[in-house]
């Protein structure tokens, strides 16, 4: 592969352990997004996402219906993950958003999608609504590169980030697909209740 991904140097350092351990810190009390619910995830408490400590995803498979640049000729390695931080009365994935659609995943068993999507032959790894799992994410990361993981990583989120989580991304995401969705406040709040 001639462009190898930043994580991979990033794991090599030892630093991608370390910012492991700063998303991990974010969770008790949750603080990954801009509502800072301040809940304990951990002691099975849930916030406006309605996720748990635990990974739930609904899917991964190579999909053809992002943009052509990262589907390319064999797909986009996606994993829609359930849950999500706005709650968008709009919503086009309501069940895997809203309802939280899906079953609970490890990291290993991740790790384990991501190879898999690669193997596909897939041109990256696609994490749709991924905010409140980033620190679930990124401690499968790891053991995916120990795998063989070698392809872009895609943040596709719903635009509603905190600049804490999205500096501990920089270097270890490549590619960040923010929806956009308001220029508005007062629509940000009565569509998605986004303060």
């Amino acid at each position: 592969m001639d462009n190898v991904p930043s994580y991979i140097s990033l794991y090599e350092s030892g630093e991608l352990q370390e910012r492991i351990a700063e998303l991990e810190q974010m969770l008790q009390p949750c603080h990954l997004c801009p509502r800072r619910c301040l809940v304990e995830r951990k002691d099975s408490k849930v916030g406006v996402c309605q996720a748990l400590s635990e990974l739930v995803v609904s899917s991964a498979f190579p999909h053809f219906g992002e943009e052509p640049p990262l589907v390319g000729f064999h797909g986009s390695g996606t994993i829609f993950l359930s849950h999500c931080n706005l709650r968008c009365v709009f919503c086009q994935n309501y069940e895997i958003s809203h309802l939280g659609e899906g079953g609970q995943v490890s990291t290993e068993q991740l790790a384990a999608m991501m190879i898999q999507l690669q193997q596909f032959g897939c041109h990256n790894i696609n994490f749709v609504t991924p905010t409140h799992y980033t620190p679930q994410i990124i401690a499968a990361l790891p053991k995916a590169i120990e795998l063989g993981l070698e392809i872009p990583l895609v943040y596709n989120c719903g635009g509603y980030e905190s600049v804490e989580t999205l500096r501990l991304l920089e270097g270890i995401i490549d590619i960040y697909m923010p929806d956009f969705k308001y220029s508005d406040a007062a629509a940000a709040r009565r569509y998605s209740n986004a303060p």
